[in-house]
């Protein structure tokens, strides 16, 4: 069953990109390489690309679609920002550490409390967790919980995420101990 399943799932991502390969076409072509709907255009191929594991694919066009925020947006946008993340959490997955953790600087340009500053600092945890430096990573899971909690209330489905993360560390520490 899982053998069928990865071949729907394999069809699906290839029909995905060949519609968005058309569609980066169609709005490179009429629209302009710059413009703000050619790179989401690009970001969801990217995606796509991210989706299935071809993570240098994906960093070519994330890079490309960061850089051209950059240029037209400014480097503290938050589609720029975005755009950021998205980077750092494909240097992740290559063990590209360092480099992710330079990117994550959404905390500065939009402030402690910014929705999106949360979603970095959960990004920021798994960076930590896989160099392996868990204490740090748990205090500031605990920080992000407690911030989400405050700004987005207690059944957002980002502090759900959040706590449920922190909830299964607690456990698995009990369980060590």
């Amino acid at each position: 069953m899982a053998n069928l399943v990865d071949v729907l799932e394999s069809r699906w991502w290839k029909e995905a990109e060949e519609l968005q390969a058309a569609e980066l076409k169609i709005c490179s072509k009429v629209l302009s390489v710059e413009h703000p709907s050619t790179l989401t255009s690009i970001a969801s191929l990217a995606s796509t690309f991210w989706n299935q594991s071809r993570w240098k694919e994906a960093e070519e066009l994330e890079v490309k679609v960061m850089e051209t925020s950059k240029m037209i947006l400014c480097s503290e946008h938050p589609s720029t920002l975005t755009n950021m993340a998205n980077l750092a959490l494909t240097y992740r997955n290559q063990g590209r550490r360092e480099e992710a953790v330079e990117l994550e600087t959404r905390k500065k340009a939009l402030g402690v409390e910014h929705p999106d500053t949360l979603t970095s600092m959960a990004d920021l945890v798994s960076t930590h967790l896989d160099q392996g430096r868990d204490k740090k990573a748990f205090k500031l899971m605990e920080k992000c919980v407690t911030l989400r909690t405050r700004i987005v209330g207690t059944n957002h489905p980002n502090t759900l995420s959040s706590r449920t993360a922190l909830l299964g560390w607690r456990t698995a520490e009990l369980e060590i101990s």
